[in-house]
C-alpha cells in the first residue's frame, strides 16, 4: 500500500478570502451545512467522516479531528489541484492555523482527478459498516455489494461519462476494500476499485464506512442518501431472509 504523510505541510500564508462569502452555496459554507446535516444522520459522529467540494481547480476540505456539526468556514482547508506535485507534501492555499488536514484528502483527490467529481462525501454510517460485515460472512463475492429491483436504485447515474440513471431492474454494484490503520493508506485500494468498477460512484471500506462522489454536490448528496437507504434496507432484508438479488424482470 502506498503511504502518504499524515502531517501534510501547509503554506504559511493564508488566503482567508477563499473561505469568506455570504453565499450559502459557497463551498466553505456548504461543507459546514452538509456536515451538520450528516451529523444528525449519524454519519459523522465523534469527528469521523468528512466532505470535500471542488470548484474548478480549487478543492475545499473539512479538517481532521473537529466536531463536524460545530464546524465553521474558517476551519476549512483550500488547495489548488494544479499545485499538487507530491502527494506526500500536500500544498494548501489556505489552512486554519490550529487544525490538521484530513487523512481523507488523498481519497477525495482520487474522486476529483479520476472521476472529475464536484463533491466527495465520507461517512461512518452504521448501515454501511453492517453491510460490509454481512458480506464478510459470505463464502464468495465478499468484495462487492449488489442489489437490484429496488426503486431507490434510480438515484444513481449509469456511470462516469454516461448519460442517464440506473433503472429499477438494474443491478447496483458497490465495491468493498479492506480497512487500514491509517486512512490515507486506503488510497491505492480505492483507486484500484475505481478502475475495476469504472461505473461506480462509491466505495465501501470494510468495518469503516463509505466514500461516495458525484459530478455536483446535489448528485453526491443524493447518492449518499440513496446508498444509506439501500444499506439499511439490505440489513433488514437479510434479517428476513430476503435476497438482495432477485429475478423479477
Amino acid at each position: 500500500m502506498a503511504t502518504t504523510s499524515s502531517q501534510e505541510p501547509a503554506e504559511t500564508q493564508n488566503h482567508d478570502h477563499l473561505i469568506k462569502s455570504t453565499d450559502s452555496q459557497h463551498p466553505a459554507n456548504l461543507i459546514c451545512t452538509l456536515c451538520e446535516k450528516f451529523y444528525h444522520l449519524g454519519w459523522v459522529a465523534g469527528t469521523g467522516g468528512g466532505t470535500s467540494i471542488r470548484d474548478n481547480d480549487l478543492v475545499y476540505l473539512a479538517p481532521s479531528g473537529v466536531q463536524k456539526e460545530l464546524m465553521k468556514p474558517e476551519d476549512i482547508y483550500v488547495l489548488s489541484i494544479a499545485q499538487q506535485k507530491d502527494p506526500k507534501q500536500r500544498v494548501y492555499l489556505r489552512a486554519p492555523p490550529s487544525l490538521k488536514p484530513s487523512q481523507c484528502t488523498p481519497l477525495f483527490m482520487a474522486a476529483f482527478t479520476k472521476r472529475n467529481a464536484g463533491c466527495c462525501i465520507h461517512t461512518h454510517s452504521q448501515w454501511a459498516v453492517l453491510v460490509t460485515l454481512l458480506l464478510e460472512t459470505r463464502p464468495l463475492n465478499t468484495n462487492v455489494f449488489e442489489i437490484n429491483n429496488i426503486e431507490q436504485i434510480k438515484g444513481f447515474g449509469k456511470g462516469f461519462q454516461k448519460q442517464g440513471n440506473l433503472g429499477y431492474h438494474d443491478t447496483l454494484r458497490i465495491p468493498v476494500i479492506e480497512n487500514t490503520p491509517f486512512e490515507e493508506d486506503l488510497t491505492e485500494s480505492l483507486e484500484e476499485a475505481m478502475d475495476k468498477y469504472p461505473d461506480t460512484y462509491a466505495v465501501l471500506v470494510r468495518r469503516h464506512g463509505l466514500y461516495v462522489w458525484g459530478e455536483t454536490v446535489h448528485k453526491a448528496k443524493t447518492q449518499a442518501e440513496s446508498l444509506d437507504y439501500l444499506f439499511q434496507l439490505a440489513v433488514e432484508m437479510k434479517k428476513l431472509g430476503i435476497p438482495w438479488l432477485s429475478d423479477i424482470a
